[in-house]
């Protein structure tokens, strides 16, 4: 039994149908996806999740692990600029692969920093050498994944310091500092608390490139759920699973709200790992002690959503636009450590109306607009604050260039971290799972394998490796490695 239809229990449900088992795929909601998913409405077309697609290579092996070819179901594009950045300088940054168009851009307003640059990304290329096998690609459960590792590399894949540490030592210019630290959100995390070895994601979206599927991202949901019923997959959707039944330290089972028992041999949870552990099972089934550390480890942040149906373009607007707050700092102590919405947001919108025109009627735009949000508290009042934060974020895009917005709106629609909280039993509405807001917890995230229960087994951005649709993906791939390592023991 697979509990969840998002990407990591659909790769899990793939890769294991491919090797023979009998698969169900249990899911809460009426369509699968999960943070995956997408809304149609009066001709827009909007993604709700994540919207860029990194290390492909990785979906490309899943596809083929499954017996399927990803080209015959997708069309990756590459995007170029992979971002276009407003800092409140008024300076522009597009930035793209090619090292020398942004070391141009980056000699008109930070000429000082321009070796910083190029030393900064081959330290990041560096990072991702050393992690890679060690940490993304590793399951990092049993001794024979950790007996072969370079504790010399450990040593070098900067752990000790925070990632703002790190670039605020390699550069001068505050634009280029503020450009490198906003890669730690995403995994949810403050780039003035997480450890800087999460500066290996530059060279994962810069280095290795950003792609886009074509149709939105939610064509990929489409492509797996449809290779999953060929080769044998149940889906059951509607099913909201409310018990994990465990009998002498193993699994037996899952019972979903109607009371009805499902038996297994295998549960493979996409659900969070905290919500898999805290609610879906008997406390009698999880140590105190691990009840205690999962009840007091930080979420990551969340988010609140703002889609946009305009009846314009604006050509500021790329693929993937950002408009920098004036204060980075200043934010992310306002959402980690007083849990308030920023008052002056850094600001995403992603725009694939930009690339795919029939997502907006009439030569409209289709704008998702994402401001990074605190986990919920007893305080969050999501159903009184949700429309006037929606206001805010309206004014602050004209302010930044986009007039006249509010005359052309069509549709709007929001997500709060509330609704991900509901919709999908997130950590305290959190998108990522777990922060990484200390020095290790990066890499202490739950194991795709549970130790103390036999038979349980966890996907999704809340376990190892982490957040982000490769690393979601990778999980799956732990998972099915694991089932495979211990079934044959």
């Amino acid at each position: 039994m697979v509990i969840g239809s998002g990407l990591g229990g659909l790769s899990a449900a793939c890769l294991l149908a491919s090797k023979g088992h009998n698969v169900t795929v249990l899911e809460k909601n009426s369509k699968p996806g999960g943070k995956i998913n997408e809304i149609r409405a009066q001709g827009y077309r909007f993604d709700t999740g994540p919207s860029l697609l990194t290390m492909p290579l990785v979906l490309k092996s899943l596809f083929e692990q499954c017996g399927s070819a990803m080209d015959d179901h997708l069309t990756v594009e590459a995007i170029d600029p992979i971002c276009r950045y407003f800092f409140a300088t008024d300076t522009r940054f597009d930035c793209y692969r090619d090292e020398g168009i942004n070391i141009a851009q980056i000699q008109a307003f930070a000429p000082d920093d321009v070796q910083a640059y190029r030393e900064f990304m081959d330290y990041s290329r560096d990072l991702y050498q050393r992690t890679k096998e060690a940490f993304l690609f590793n399951p990092l459960y049993g001794l024979s994944d950790v007996s072969s590792l370079k504790l010399t590399d450990f040593f070098r894949i900067d752990a000790f310091k925070t990632v703002a540490e790190r670039v605020d030592r390699q550069f001068t210019s505050p634009e280029l500092q503020k450009f490198f630290k906003r890669f730690t959100t995403y995994n949810g995390s403050s780039p003035y608390r997480a450890p800087a070895t999460l500066n290996v994601i530059p060279h994962v979206e810069i280095g290795m490139g950003g792609y886009y599927i074509k149709g939105g991202m939610y064509r990929l949901i489409e492509a797996l759920v449809d290779v999953a019923r060929r080769l044998g997959v149940t889906f059951s959707m509607n099913r909201d699973v409310k018990k994990i039944t465990v009998k002498d330290r193993r699994v037996t089972g899952v019972a979903d709200e109607s009371g009805h028992f499902n038996q297994a041999d295998l549960v493979v949870s996409n659900a969070d790992a905290c919500e898999t552990y805290l609610n879906l099972m008997d406390a009698s089934s999880v140590s105190s002690f691990k009840q205690k550390k999962l009840s007091h480890t930080e979420p990551s942040c969340s988010g609140f959503v703002l889609m946009l149906g305009i009846d314009r373009t604006y050509p500021q607007l790329s693929h993937h636009t950002i408009f920098f707050s004036g204060d980075y700092r200043r934010e992310f102590t306002q959402i980690f450590e007083h849990q308030m919405m920023p008052d002056d947001p850094t600001i995403y919108v992603a725009n694939t109306s930009h690339s795919d025109p029939g997502h907006a009627p009439g030569g409209g735009s289709n704008l998702f607009v994402l401001v990074n949000a605190p986990y919920l508290t007893e305080n969050s009042r999501w159903d009184e604050r949700s429309s006037e934060y929606r206001d805010v974020l309206i004014r602050k895009l004209e302010q930044r260039g986009l007039d006249g917005l509010t005359d052309h709106i069509r549709y709007t629609k929001t997500i709060t971290p509330a609704d991900f909280h509901q919709k999908y039993r997130s950590n305290r509405g959190s998108i990522y799972g777990t922060s990484s807001n200390s020095r290790l917890s990066a890499f202490l995230r739950p194991r795709n394998k549970s130790r103390s229960i036999e038979g349980l087994y966890l996907v999704g951005g809340s376990t190892h490796p982490g957040g982000g649709i490769p690393l979601v993906i990778l999980s799956a791939f732990h998972a099915t490695e694991l089932i495979s390592r211990y079934r044959e023991a």
